[in-house]
Protein backbone atom coordinates (compact mmCIF):
# COMPACT_ATOMS: atom_id res chain seq x y z
CA UNK A 1 0.00 0.00 0.00
CA UNK A 2 1.36 3.31 -0.92
CA UNK A 3 -0.82 6.17 0.86
CA UNK A 4 -0.17 10.08 0.88
CA UNK A 5 -1.37 12.07 2.92
CA UNK A 6 -1.48 15.99 1.75
CA UNK A 7 -1.12 18.32 5.19
CA UNK A 8 -0.81 21.94 6.87
CA UNK A 9 -1.78 23.28 10.26
CA UNK A 10 -2.34 21.37 13.54
CA UNK A 11 -5.44 19.23 12.30
CA UNK A 12 -3.74 17.84 9.67
CA UNK A 13 -0.52 17.30 11.65
CA UNK A 14 -2.77 15.12 13.97
CA UNK A 15 -4.24 12.72 11.15
CA UNK A 16 -0.97 11.67 9.77
CA UNK A 17 0.14 11.01 13.18
CA UNK A 18 -2.48 7.90 13.31
CA UNK A 19 -1.37 7.26 10.10
CA UNK A 20 1.86 6.71 11.24
CA UNK A 21 1.31 4.60 13.33
CA UNK A 22 -1.35 2.15 11.29
CA UNK A 23 1.54 2.21 8.35
CA UNK A 24 4.71 1.37 7.87
CA UNK A 25 7.73 4.32 6.36
CA UNK A 26 7.32 2.96 3.09
CA UNK A 27 3.87 3.33 3.00
CA UNK A 28 3.32 6.76 3.92
CA UNK A 29 4.57 9.87 2.61
CA UNK A 30 3.18 12.80 3.71
CA UNK A 31 3.11 16.50 1.67
CA UNK A 32 3.08 19.56 3.63
CA UNK A 33 2.49 23.00 2.80
CA UNK A 34 4.95 25.71 3.44
CA UNK A 35 2.81 28.79 2.04
CA UNK A 36 2.75 30.12 5.25
CA UNK A 37 6.64 29.93 5.75
CA UNK A 38 8.33 33.26 6.31
CA UNK A 39 11.19 35.03 7.58
CA UNK A 40 10.92 36.48 11.01
CA UNK A 41 13.94 38.11 13.19
CA UNK A 42 16.15 37.05 10.69
CA UNK A 43 15.65 32.96 11.01
CA UNK A 44 13.46 31.22 8.00
CA UNK A 45 10.36 29.38 9.85
CA UNK A 46 8.18 26.67 8.61
CA UNK A 47 4.75 26.32 10.54
CA UNK A 48 3.16 23.51 9.18
CA UNK A 49 6.07 21.61 8.34
CA UNK A 50 7.16 22.02 12.10
CA UNK A 51 4.06 21.13 13.38
CA UNK A 52 3.93 18.09 11.14
CA UNK A 53 7.21 16.73 12.00
CA UNK A 54 6.86 17.79 15.73
CA UNK A 55 3.51 15.90 16.54
CA UNK A 56 5.32 12.86 14.16
CA UNK A 57 8.39 13.00 16.67
CA UNK A 58 6.21 12.96 20.06
CA UNK A 59 7.61 17.11 20.36
CA UNK A 60 4.32 19.07 20.02
CA UNK A 61 2.93 20.94 22.93
CA UNK A 62 0.01 18.85 23.51
CA UNK A 63 -1.84 21.92 24.42
CA UNK A 64 -1.68 24.00 21.40
CA UNK A 65 -0.58 21.26 19.07
CA UNK A 66 1.91 23.33 17.62
CA UNK A 67 5.33 24.34 19.24
CA UNK A 68 7.01 22.41 21.55
CA UNK A 69 6.61 20.58 24.63
CA UNK A 70 7.71 21.67 28.04
CA UNK A 71 8.40 25.12 25.89
CA UNK A 72 10.68 27.65 27.99
CA UNK A 73 10.74 31.55 26.76
CA UNK A 74 14.10 32.59 28.19
CA UNK A 75 15.17 34.21 24.25
CA UNK A 76 11.73 36.05 23.84
CA UNK A 77 11.77 37.57 27.30
CA UNK A 78 15.46 38.80 26.67
CA UNK A 79 14.23 40.20 23.80
CA UNK A 80 10.66 41.90 25.06
CA UNK A 81 12.98 43.83 27.39
CA UNK A 82 15.20 44.88 24.62
CA UNK A 83 11.80 46.08 22.51
CA UNK A 84 12.23 43.26 19.96
CA UNK A 85 8.75 41.38 18.28
CA UNK A 86 6.67 39.78 20.51
CA UNK A 87 3.89 39.25 18.19
CA UNK A 88 5.14 35.60 16.64
CA UNK A 89 5.96 33.69 19.87
CA UNK A 90 9.02 31.44 19.67
CA UNK A 91 10.23 29.03 22.16
CA UNK A 92 14.05 27.96 23.11
CA UNK A 93 13.67 25.00 22.03
CA UNK A 94 12.13 26.03 18.81
CA UNK A 95 14.68 28.65 18.20
CA UNK A 96 16.89 26.18 17.57
CA UNK A 97 15.00 24.70 14.93
CA UNK A 98 15.02 27.85 13.11
CA UNK A 99 18.81 28.30 13.88
CA UNK A 100 19.34 25.67 12.14
CA UNK A 101 17.77 25.56 8.84
CA UNK A 102 18.73 29.49 8.47
CA UNK A 103 21.64 27.68 8.59
CA UNK A 104 21.84 25.17 6.17
CA UNK A 105 19.74 26.88 3.65
CA UNK A 106 22.15 29.91 3.79
CA UNK A 107 24.98 27.54 3.48
CA UNK A 108 22.89 26.07 0.35
CA UNK A 109 21.24 23.03 1.19
CA UNK A 110 17.58 22.61 0.42
CA UNK A 111 14.32 22.94 2.57
CA UNK A 112 13.75 19.13 1.50
CA UNK A 113 17.47 18.36 2.83
CA UNK A 114 16.92 20.23 5.71
CA UNK A 115 13.52 18.71 6.69
CA UNK A 116 15.25 14.87 5.69
CA UNK A 117 17.77 15.78 8.34
CA UNK A 118 15.81 16.94 11.02
CA UNK A 119 13.09 14.42 10.82
CA UNK A 120 16.48 12.10 11.02
CA UNK A 121 17.48 13.57 13.99
CA UNK A 122 14.16 13.57 15.66
CA UNK A 123 13.35 10.01 15.08
CA UNK A 124 10.62 10.61 12.28
CA UNK A 125 11.00 7.55 9.98
CA UNK A 126 7.89 8.48 7.19
CA UNK A 127 9.19 10.58 4.69
CA UNK A 128 7.88 13.97 5.11
CA UNK A 129 8.64 16.71 1.80
CA UNK A 130 7.71 20.31 1.98
CA UNK A 131 5.62 21.11 -1.42
CA UNK A 132 8.14 22.89 -2.64
CA UNK A 133 12.16 23.73 -2.32
CA UNK A 134 11.80 27.20 -3.43
CA UNK A 135 9.75 30.55 -2.21
CA UNK A 136 5.68 30.09 -1.97
CA UNK A 137 3.85 33.27 0.12
CA UNK A 138 0.43 33.04 1.39
CA UNK A 139 -0.86 36.52 1.21
CA UNK A 140 -4.29 37.12 2.10
CA UNK A 141 -6.45 40.18 0.96
CA UNK A 142 -8.50 41.69 3.67
CA UNK A 143 -10.90 44.43 4.16
CA UNK A 144 -9.44 46.17 6.67
CA UNK A 145 -5.77 45.72 5.86
CA UNK A 146 -5.62 45.15 1.86
CA UNK A 147 -2.96 42.71 1.58
CA UNK A 148 -1.29 40.96 3.92
CA UNK A 149 1.32 37.80 4.44
CA UNK A 150 -0.18 35.37 5.54
CA UNK A 151 1.27 35.03 9.64
CA UNK A 152 0.82 38.51 9.98
CA UNK A 153 -2.87 38.16 9.07
CA UNK A 154 -3.02 34.76 11.47
CA UNK A 155 -0.96 35.87 14.31
CA UNK A 156 -0.59 39.17 14.35
CA UNK A 157 -4.16 40.13 13.58
CA UNK A 158 -5.37 37.06 15.35
CA UNK A 159 -7.60 36.47 12.00
CA UNK A 160 -10.01 39.48 13.00
CA UNK A 161 -9.73 41.31 9.47
CA UNK A 162 -12.25 40.13 6.67
CA UNK A 163 -11.03 38.08 4.14
CA UNK A 164 -11.34 38.72 0.44
CA UNK A 165 -9.15 36.55 -1.39
CA UNK A 166 -5.64 34.72 -1.40
CA UNK A 167 -2.84 34.87 -3.48
CA UNK A 168 0.22 32.16 -3.85
CA UNK A 169 3.47 34.88 -4.52
CA UNK A 170 5.74 33.23 -6.46
CA UNK A 171 3.58 29.47 -7.31
CA UNK A 172 3.44 30.17 -11.22
CA UNK A 173 7.55 29.60 -10.41
CA UNK A 174 7.89 26.85 -8.37
CA UNK A 175 8.35 23.04 -8.40
CA UNK A 176 7.29 20.56 -6.52
CA UNK A 177 10.19 19.44 -4.29
CA UNK A 178 12.09 15.90 -5.39
CA UNK A 179 9.64 13.04 -5.34
CA UNK A 180 6.61 14.56 -4.37
CA UNK A 181 5.21 14.17 -7.79
CA UNK A 182 6.62 10.90 -8.28
CA UNK A 183 4.79 9.50 -4.77
CA UNK A 184 1.38 11.64 -6.01
CA UNK A 185 1.64 9.66 -9.28
CA UNK A 186 2.53 6.00 -7.83
CA UNK A 187 0.13 6.32 -4.33
CA UNK A 188 -2.88 4.12 -4.36
CA UNK A 189 -4.77 6.29 -1.52
CA UNK A 190 -4.03 10.33 -1.67
CA UNK A 191 -5.36 11.35 2.16
CA UNK A 192 -6.53 15.27 1.72
CA UNK A 193 -6.19 15.70 5.93
CA UNK A 194 -8.87 17.83 7.54
CA UNK A 195 -6.61 20.94 7.21
CA UNK A 196 -7.94 24.44 5.95
CA UNK A 197 -8.54 24.43 2.23
CA UNK A 198 -7.63 28.03 1.27
CA UNK A 199 -4.21 28.37 3.00
CA UNK A 200 -2.98 24.49 3.71
CA UNK A 201 -4.14 22.47 0.56
CA UNK A 202 -4.85 25.10 -2.45
CA UNK A 203 -0.87 26.14 -2.15
CA UNK A 204 0.23 22.57 -3.06
CA UNK A 205 -2.83 22.21 -5.57
CA UNK A 206 -1.40 24.66 -7.35
CA UNK A 207 2.20 23.74 -7.74
CA UNK A 208 2.75 23.22 -11.48
CA UNK A 209 2.46 18.98 -12.47
CA UNK A 210 0.47 18.35 -8.88
CA UNK A 211 -3.14 17.68 -9.91
CA UNK A 212 -1.95 15.59 -13.20
CA UNK A 213 -0.18 13.35 -10.74
CA UNK A 214 -2.93 13.85 -8.32
CA UNK A 215 -5.15 12.45 -10.72
CA UNK A 216 -2.99 9.18 -11.34
CA UNK A 217 -4.19 8.07 -8.21
CA UNK A 218 -7.51 5.72 -8.21
CA UNK A 219 -8.49 6.55 -5.18
CA UNK A 220 -8.03 10.61 -4.13
CA UNK A 221 -10.00 10.82 -0.23
CA UNK A 222 -10.45 14.09 2.05
CA UNK A 223 -11.57 14.72 5.65
CA UNK A 224 -13.60 17.81 6.32
CA UNK A 225 -11.91 20.44 8.66
CA UNK A 226 -15.21 21.60 9.09
CA UNK A 227 -17.94 19.91 11.79
CA UNK A 228 -21.00 21.45 12.12
CA UNK A 229 -20.52 24.29 10.43
CA UNK A 230 -16.92 25.17 12.66
CA UNK A 231 -13.67 24.72 12.85
CA UNK A 232 -11.80 22.91 15.35
CA UNK A 233 -9.10 25.13 15.16
CA UNK A 234 -8.53 27.73 12.39
CA UNK A 235 -10.13 29.63 10.65
CA UNK A 236 -11.27 27.62 7.80
CA UNK A 237 -15.34 28.29 8.66
CA UNK A 238 -14.84 32.20 9.21
CA UNK A 239 -12.82 32.61 5.46
CA UNK A 240 -16.12 30.55 3.89
CA UNK A 241 -18.56 33.04 5.88
CA UNK A 242 -16.68 36.15 4.95
CA UNK A 243 -16.41 35.07 1.52
CA UNK A 244 -19.65 34.16 0.73
CA UNK A 245 -20.24 30.52 1.08
CA UNK A 246 -21.90 29.25 3.65
CA UNK A 247 -19.34 27.24 6.33
CA UNK A 248 -19.95 23.14 6.20
CA UNK A 249 -18.81 19.87 5.38
CA UNK A 250 -20.56 20.87 1.96
CA UNK A 251 -18.85 23.64 1.41
CA UNK A 252 -15.71 21.50 1.73
CA UNK A 253 -16.44 19.09 -0.86
CA UNK A 254 -17.51 21.60 -3.33
CA UNK A 255 -13.91 22.74 -2.64
CA UNK A 256 -12.76 19.61 -4.13
CA UNK A 257 -15.26 18.87 -6.19
CA UNK A 258 -13.94 17.56 -9.39
CA UNK A 259 -10.77 16.01 -8.91
CA UNK A 260 -12.07 14.23 -5.16
CA UNK A 261 -13.75 11.01 -5.41
CA UNK A 262 -14.20 10.61 -1.52
CA UNK A 263 -14.82 12.59 1.60
CA UNK A 264 -14.99 11.97 4.87
CA UNK A 265 -17.69 14.20 7.28
CA UNK A 266 -18.49 13.93 10.36
CA UNK A 267 -21.64 12.03 12.21
CA UNK A 268 -23.31 15.61 13.03
CA UNK A 269 -23.05 16.43 9.12
CA UNK A 270 -24.42 13.28 8.00
CA UNK A 271 -27.60 15.63 6.43
CA UNK A 272 -24.88 16.81 4.03
CA UNK A 273 -24.48 12.90 2.73
CA UNK A 274 -26.58 13.22 -0.39
CA UNK A 275 -25.48 16.43 -1.47
CA UNK A 276 -22.25 15.25 -1.49
CA UNK A 277 -23.30 12.19 -3.27
CA UNK A 278 -25.19 14.00 -5.80
CA UNK A 279 -21.95 15.93 -6.77
CA UNK A 280 -20.09 12.98 -7.70
CA UNK A 281 -18.43 12.76 -4.69
CA UNK A 282 -18.75 8.94 -2.52
CA UNK A 283 -19.41 10.64 0.92
CA UNK A 284 -19.21 8.52 4.56
CA UNK A 285 -19.74 9.76 8.00
CA UNK A 286 -17.74 8.83 10.64
CA UNK A 287 -16.64 10.57 14.69
CA UNK A 288 -13.80 12.85 13.24
CA UNK A 289 -13.09 14.58 16.50
CA UNK A 290 -9.36 13.64 17.30
CA UNK A 291 -9.20 14.80 21.08
CA UNK A 292 -7.17 11.89 22.30
CA UNK A 293 -4.07 10.04 20.25
CA UNK A 294 -6.43 6.92 20.13
CA UNK A 295 -9.32 9.10 18.14
CA UNK A 296 -6.40 9.75 15.35
CA UNK A 297 -5.89 6.16 15.25
CA UNK A 298 -9.30 5.34 15.18
CA UNK A 299 -10.11 8.23 12.72
CA UNK A 300 -6.72 7.15 10.40
CA UNK A 301 -8.20 3.36 10.35
CA UNK A 302 -11.35 3.95 9.21
CA UNK A 303 -9.87 6.58 6.36
CA UNK A 304 -7.84 3.34 5.63
CA UNK A 305 -11.12 1.18 5.25
CA UNK A 306 -13.05 3.31 3.46
CA UNK A 307 -10.28 4.20 0.98
CA UNK A 308 -9.36 0.00 0.46
CA UNK A 309 -13.63 -0.34 -0.04
CA UNK A 310 -13.70 2.44 -3.02
CA UNK A 311 -10.49 -0.01 -4.50
CA UNK A 312 -12.47 -2.76 -4.00
CA UNK A 313 -15.30 -1.78 -5.57
CA UNK A 314 -13.18 -0.03 -8.00
CA UNK A 315 -12.44 -3.37 -9.41
CA UNK A 316 -15.45 -5.14 -9.47
CA UNK A 317 -17.27 -2.05 -11.29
Amino acid sequence: MKVVALAGGVGGAKLVDGLSKLLQPAELTIVVNTGDDFSHLGLRISPDLDTVCYTLAGLANPITGWGRADESWNVLDGLDKLGGPQWFRIGDKDISTHLERTRRLAAGETLSQVTNEFCRAWGVLHKVFPMTDDAVATWVETVEWGWLPFQEYFVRHACEPKVKGFAFHGIDMARPAPGVLEALSGADFVIVCPSNPWVSIDPILHLDGVMDALRNSPIRVAVSPIIGGKTIKGPAAKMYEELGVVPSALAVANHYKGWLNGFILDELDKQYLPDINAIGIEAATRNTMMVSSQDRINLSKEVIDICLSMKRQERTA
